[in-house]
């Protein structure tokens, strides 16, 4: 589906939906829990309809009612093979992989799109070393075998996803376990999610400062609260924090939990850096047009900003670098070359490095068609660079966005239009 974006900045506010990457651990942790318990999750998304939907064939039983998802827990591993249709979920797949060692389950994951193309290493070894069988056929993952107690270590630098799986399996073993993390430690901050979230199920596991040595204790179960809340979603809050750095009335975001463990509220800081007039009140966050500046942004701990960052980049006058981003070639797309085919398209100059982009901004976007390689992220940035371009932009697969925000566009057509280039 080819959505068209009208150019010209927007104003106005939007009620952002809830955390995925909440609402993913929520979901899991609950459905291991000893007692039903609901959930508050504004708006839904393919990957979390995903992890509902393996949790359902894990033995959960799982209904939404509005904002509500409310969740009678596993009290049994499933007889037979069970099928995980995972879609194209990392987080559903990567965090459910040592779940169902932990139950004993046997499972086949069904993935789409890229994902079966994404690294499971070294997280399918250190399962594999510990009591589980994986074997991967074609777009098929086929599981079976229980998880035993003990020490387990893992390296942090490929995906942070491996450390928060794991975290959530080990305290369903019957003893107890213990997880280091070697290497270097990518989006870390993904990690304190999860520790934030194991702390509602009130999870018995200790660690030092440095988040890479845990003991956790075996044979407890999860008691979580019988309601407990997902927060605000800062990464899909940044597409239109972004846009709001376009416009002169600027936009205002509610919602937002401005003490979150999400990385992704770095965007305030990364947006000031920039230029932008930046303003926090309680849980909404408005942002106003300044004079853009260029920038360096380090993408290792912020990997799925990038896209919006450098569409802001290119209505900015300078060369704005993104460095430490060689992980984006592994996502929904190339990121990094998928980001810089949109800039290109829309007539913004772009360098493409190996680990890296140059985003070449002159402080025009001519507008024009991109295409958003099945990428959400894509597609979104798109929509911002349409807020400072000359011509409006057209999405080619502008439906992909489902994946984490299906209300994307319907949020975009409730803010004004100020004009063109505003």
């Amino acid at each position: 589906m080819t959505r068209t974006v009208k150019h010209g900045a927007r104003t106005g506010s939007v009620d952002i939906i809830s955390s995925k990457s909440y609402a993913h651990r929520l979901i899991i942790l609950a459905s291991l829990a000893k007692s039903a318990s609901n959930i508050e999750c504004r708006g839904t998304s393919k990957d979390i309809e995903a992890t509902i939907s393996c949790m359902n064939a894990l033995g959960a039983n799982i209904a939404r009612t509005g904002d509500t998802i409310h969740i009678e827990p596993i009290t049994a591993a499933p007889e037979g093979v069970c099928e995980l249709r995972c879609g194209e979920s990392g987080s559903t797949l990567r965090f459910l992989l040592p779940i169902v060692g932990a139950l004993g389950a046997e499972a086949v994951f069904i993935m789409e799109g890229r994902l079966g193309e994404r690294p499971l290493a070294p997280l399918d070894a250190v399962l594999g070393a510990h009591g589980m069988a994986i074997q991967k056929q074609g777009a098929r993952l086929c599981c079976k075998g229980r998880l035993v107690p003990g020490e387990y270590a893992i390296d942090g630098g490929v995906s942070s996803q491996y450390i928060s799986g794991l975290l959530m399996a080990l305290p369903k073993l019957d003893a107890d376990s213990t997880l280091t993390v070697t290497g270097r430690f990518e989006s870390g901050a993904y990690v304190d999610i999860t520790l934030d979230t194991l702390k509602t199920a009130h999870a018995a596991i200790a660690y030092g400062e440095d988040k890479r040595h845990y003991a956790i204790r075996g044979g407890c179960g999860y008691n979580m609260p019988s309601f407990c809340r997902a927060e605000g979603d800062w990464s899909n809050a940044a597409f239109f924090l972004c846009m709001g750095a376009l416009s002169r009335g600027g936009i205002t975001v509610n919602g937002l939990n401005a003490a979150s463990c999400q990385g992704d509220k770095q965007i305030t800081a990364i947006l000031r850096q920039m230029g932008a007039d930046v303003r926090t009140e309680g849980e909404s966050v408005a942002v106003r047009r300044n004079k853009l500046m260029p920038a360096t942004v380090d993408a290792s701990p912020i990997p799925d900003l990038i896209p919006t960052i450098c569409a802001l980049a290119a209505a900015a006058e300078g060369d704005t670098r993104i460095v430490n981003a060689a992980r984006l070639r592994l996502k929904e797309s190339d990121r990094l070359k998928s980001t810089a085919n949109m800039l290109s398209s829309l007539g913004v100059g772009v360098t493409e490095l190996a680990d890296g982009l140059i985003v070449h901004g002159t402080g025009r976007i001519a507008g024009g068609t991109v295409q958003s390689f099945n990428d959400h992220r894509i597609a979104m940035a798109a929509a911002v660079a349409a807020c400072a371009a000359e011509s409006s932009v057209s999405i080619e697969g502008s439906e992909c966005v489902s994946k984490s925000y299906p209300a994307f566009f319907t949020a975009l057509d409730t803010l004004d239009t100020e004009g063109e280039n505003a």
